[in-house]
């Protein structure tokens, strides 16, 4: 058993020490994670990958009072994965809102004064696809989700839920024609 997964056992048992610990365990792979994801949303982003390590970790292992419950490290970085998605799902929803100025065009005062595109609309929409899709095909969609959301290779995420690298790879592609035919329907529709 790896330190990763000792800690995570030692949360579950309720060592209120342990989420200190596992932080620095898991940080760096955390961070790696979220800087790639980060890198393909939209120019405007204001969110950065240390605050949305350190928000998903709270959220992770931030209750004290109800431990979070981990069946080791692939199932922790799942987790992390899921709470990465949805803070940034919640930032994008949050930017929409009239009270934030979802209706206006967000701008950056430069010489040029160049204009920002509007917050990413997309990623509202995959995020309810990929909820849609999990329906559907749960482990694809986990791998979407871990690929997508967590930044993981195809190779890495197909280790993270234990399957061959050629059924990642199938998954994979007919996980990208479901949700591209789902997506273009909510664009079109």
């Amino acid at each position: 058993m790896n330190d990763v997964t000792q800690m995570l056992a030692m949360i579950e048992r309720g060592d209120r020490h342990a989420a200190a610990e596992l932080l620095p365990l898991v940080y760096d792979e955390l961070r790696r994670l979220a800087s790639l994801r980060l890198a393909h949303e939209q120019p405007g982003q204001t969110l950065q990958a240390t605050a949305l390590v350190h928000e998903a970790y709270l959220r992770l292992v931030g209750n004290e009072d109800d431990p979070a419950r981990w069946n080791g490290r692939r199932h922790f970085f799942a987790a992390a994965a899921e709470s990465m998605r949805r803070i940034l799902v919640e930032s994008a929803r949050r930017k929409r809102r009239l009270k934030r100025g979802g209706d206006r065009d967000r701008a950056e005062f430069d010489e040029a004064l160049a204009v920002l595109p509007e917050v990413d609309d997309n990623l509202i929409a995959l995020d309810a696809a990929l909820t849609k899709f999990a329906g559907v095909d749960p482990v694809a969609a986990e791998l979407v989700q871990l690929r997508h959301f967590g930044g993981l290779t195809n190779v890495e995420a197909a280790e993270a839920l234990g399957l061959p690298c050629r059924t990642a790879d199938r998954l994979w592609a007919y996980a990208r024609a479901w949700l591209h035919r789902e997506l273009k329907e909510a664009i079109e529709g």
